[in-house]
């Protein structure tokens, strides 16, 4: 039995060495929620669950179990809210056996973009108007990607061309607002691997999106955001979606690499490719990475294909140039904190970074099945450098290929 409380969804998950038939009954007036387990005798585990909810958990107030009827277990949860509620099951995968999953979401879904705008405000900070501006775009499909000019093939980054149109110069203090994404892996149900000292990649990578995002923060026209800041799984295509939501200028998924050998060891850059992985560890890496929904849990009946097809079908070549520029010299400014694992940056076809309009790349750390490379990442003054070596090459980034200016409203 496992609580994951977070602001976006509470998730219950209920562990079983079987599948267990199950039935959902919404009740409106107080809101609650009543799931029965058919076939089952109630037990200590299930007892546990009453302590497990916690009180500040954003939709569950309390949670009562008890022995309905002789082969009927009875779970009543008593809402904070109005939710929508989702019950599934999960076949065995990976190290979990049979799942049930109760995900309680908002019944009016949250806006990613009225969250950050209130991040924003709940700390005074003075460019959050610019942010708001961008508000009424969230409701509308994102501008596709500008093509630009590709660079020749094993240049290193260059200024934009000066045929460009001169940009304006600025009328204010910050004109121009960048908008960062980072995507910190796995979360909740998915701990990504583990190292043999038991240190999970879930709580490192969420550790260094918190330090980078202080980082980014810090910047007078630069402003970050978290596809999740906490405990808690977002499935893959999700986390693309709030990207574009927010209007992110960049996305940043941060990881660390796991293999079989211990000896693996330094950090890479990965960008999406349009056909084929670069590598057959490529491949390997974006296969095991693209199963974290398996291994999350996601309700396939409540997918939305229409995302799924823009995910698939719309990433562009000129995307995939300025993440492969970013990307190079993230890992530049990688290279100079420690070993890298290649020399250039991969290509595979990683499901998170299939944003059609946001130039995208997915760092690997260090390799956290080395015992040396997970001692380190366990590190929090090695996390900070880590922190430090991302927001240098976004820095970097921008002052060389600044992304052009997004759309407002008339």
């Amino acid at each position: 039995m496992r609580v994951w409380p977070a602001p976006d969804y509470t998730r219950v998950t209920l562990e079983l060495d079987k599948p267990l038939a199950h039935n959902l009954i919404s009740v409106p007036d107080p809101p609650r929620l009543v799931v029965d387990l058919l076939d089952l005798s109630l037990d200590n585990t299930l007892r546990e669950l009453v302590a497990k909810v916690q009180p500040d958990d954003p939709y569950i107030a309390q949670v009562r179990v008890g022995q309905f009827m002789p082969t009927v277990v009875r779970l009543v949860f008593d809402l904070k809210r109005e939710v929508a509620p989702q019950l599934f099951a999960l076949e065995p995968v990976g190290r979990y056996r049979h799942r049930l999953l109760l995900d309680l979401y908002p019944s009016i879904p949250l806006d990613p973009l009225a969250q950050f705008l209130g991040e924003m405000q709940s700390r005074d900070d003075p460019i959050a108007a610019l942010l708001r501006e961008r508000a009424p775009l969230a409701q509308a499909k994102p501008p596709m990607y500008e093509l630009r000019p590709a660079p020749p093939v094993g240049a290193k980054p260059t200024p934009p061309s000066s045929a460009r149109e001169p940009r304006q110069a600025p009328e204010a203090q910050v004109a121009r607002l960048y908008t960062i994404a980072i995507d910190a892996g796995h979360g909740g149900e998915d701990p990504g691997a583990i190292g043999h000292g038991g240190t999970r990649e879930k709580d490192v990578v969420l550790a260094i999106a918190r330090l980078l995002r202080k980082r980014i923060n810090a910047e007078p026209n630069m402003r970050a955001f978290l596809t999740r800041n906490g405990d808690y799984f977002v499935p893959l295509g999700v986390r693309v979606d709030k990207a574009r939501r927010v209007g992110a200028d960049l996305f940043v998924s941060v990881h660390a690499d796991a293999f079989v050998d211990p000896n693996a060891s330094g950090a890479s850059v990965y960008v999406l490719s349009e056909k084929r992985a670069s590598s057959s560890a490529a491949r390997w890496l974006a296969d095991k990475e693209n199963s974290a929904d398996l291994i999350g849990g996601v309700n396939l009946r409540g997918h939305d294909r229409e995302l799924a097809r823009v995910l698939l079908e719309l990433s562009t070549a000129a995307q995939i140039r300025d993440s492969s520029n970013l990307g190079q010299i993230v890992l530049g400014q990688l290279g100079e904190l420690g070993k890298l694992h290649k020399a250039s940056i991969e290509k595979a076809g990683f499901a998170v970074l299939k944003a059609p309009d946001i130039p995208s790349i997915l760092v690997e750390t260090a390799f956290i099945s080395n015992p040396q490379e997970e001692e380190r990442l366990a590190d929090r003054e090695y996390q900070a450098k880590i922190a430090d070596a991302i927001h240098g090459g976004i820095r970097q980034f921008l002052l060389r290929y600044p992304p052009p200016a997004k759309g407002r409203p008339v």
